[in-house]
């Protein structure tokens, strides 16, 4: 490491590729670095925004190694950008890079100053394609074993399917696994009716982005890979013009035509309505 000089660290979520969904700050901290590092497929989304920068690529399993190569840099006096597509803090590299800091006594306040800088993630990205899945409670569990044992994956599609929460699966479907995504189905339709709405979404905001509604019965059916992220609707969830919608349940409490509090319930507090009472008493 070079004496003197002080590195830093972005770890940088981007989102789902396209620019309108990179946030400023990603933006900022891409251009204020002098190496950018990420696998392969996120660089050349972004490759039109590091003309001039060293760019190393780094292929699919090597997260430890793009991890342990950007602090090393950073380390030298470098800013560097390790980059994800969509959110960098949720099945990104943010989490194995700390793991390599720990590893190495770094604490903060030690060299490289390091920035985590957050991004749209797939599923609020394939949400926002299906209509509006995501208003209640969810789950989001990733159906990849490399690192999580099978049987702790069932144990959570388990859980989530019996506490009615809406499903997000990454990582749903590969060549090499090729029953998960069949098993993962018939544990839920054990909780779930057969006619749940459910959402399939291939590269959202990317060139070749397809968007399937569906429900769970069908799943299996159709086409889901690495690219896909699926949404599975809770026994609440309902389809609305060929858009999935997951009630809040304002229904309950309210006429939602005519906005009044349905008989027994008790209104919510608003507090410009209490600003205003108070201003007419004074």
């Amino acid at each position: 490491m070079s004496e003197g000089l002080r590195g830093r660290l972005f770890l940088v979520g981007f989102g789902p590729g396209d620019d309108q969904h990179i946030t400023p700050r990603a933006l900022a901290a891409i251009k204020q670095s002098d190496v950018v590092i990420g696998y392969s497929t996120y660089i050349k989304l972004i490759a039109h925004l590091l003309e001039g920068k060293e760019v190393i690529r780094k292929g699919m399993t090597e997260e430890l190694d793009r991890a342990s190569e950007a602090i090393e840099i950073a380390r030298s006096g470098k800013t560097v950008a390790l980059v994800s597509s969509g959110d960098i803090g949720i099945y990104g590299m943010a989490g194995p890079t700390f793991e390599c800091l720990r590893e190495m006594g770094w604490k903060p306040g030690d060299n490289p100053d390091v920035e985590v800088i957050p991004g749209i993630t797939a599923l609020s990205a394939c949400a926002s394609l299906l209509g509006a899945p995501l208003t209640h409670d969810f789950a989001a569990i990733s159906l990849s074993d490399l690192l999580t044992p099978w049987p702790v994956i069932e144990r959570r599609v388990e859980a989530a399917a019996a506490g009615d929460f809406v499903i997000a699966l990454y990582n749903p479907q590969s060549k090499r696994r090729d029953w998960q995504l069949k098993r993962t189905q018939e544990i839920i339709l054990k909780y779930r009716a057969p006619s749940t709405p459910t959402g399939i979404v291939k590269s959202a905001y990317r060139k070749l982005q397809n968007v399937v509604v569906t429900d769970l019965a069908h799943l299996t059916e159709h086409e889901i890979g690495m690219l896909t992220t699926v949404i599975i609707g809770n026994s609440s969830t309902y389809n609305f013009e060929g858009l999935i919608v997951t009630p809040r349940g304002y229904e309950n409490k309210y006429d939602l035509v005519t906005h009044e509090v349905l008989e027994g319930q008790r209104p919510g507090l608003s507090l410009r309505l209490a600003v205003e009472a108070g201003s007419e008493k004074t």
